[in-house]
């Protein structure tokens, strides 16, 4: 059975929307994990510190907060 031209128009275009909301969804990740990365090195890292080691630290901290009886 063939499909219809509209059943595959719609196809058509519910592939191309998923396309362009996935390309989105890439660049607003990508630049909000530049932004994050800039914010951590310039305010919240320690001397000698590299950045992902900050992030490290920093959720070990939020953990011991939010779990005190893990320790």
């Amino acid at each position: 059975m063939a499909k219809s031209k509209l059943v595959q128009a719609n196809a058509h275009i519910a592939e191309r929307v998923t396309g362009a909301f996935a390309a989105v969804q890439d660049t607003v990740v990508s630049s909000y994990t530049k932004v994050e990365d800039a914010f951590v090195d310039r305010y919240l890292t320690r001397e000698g510190e590299s950045v992902s080691q900050a992030k490290e630290r920093l959720r070990k901290e939020e953990q011991a907060r939010q779990h005190p009886d893990l320790k």
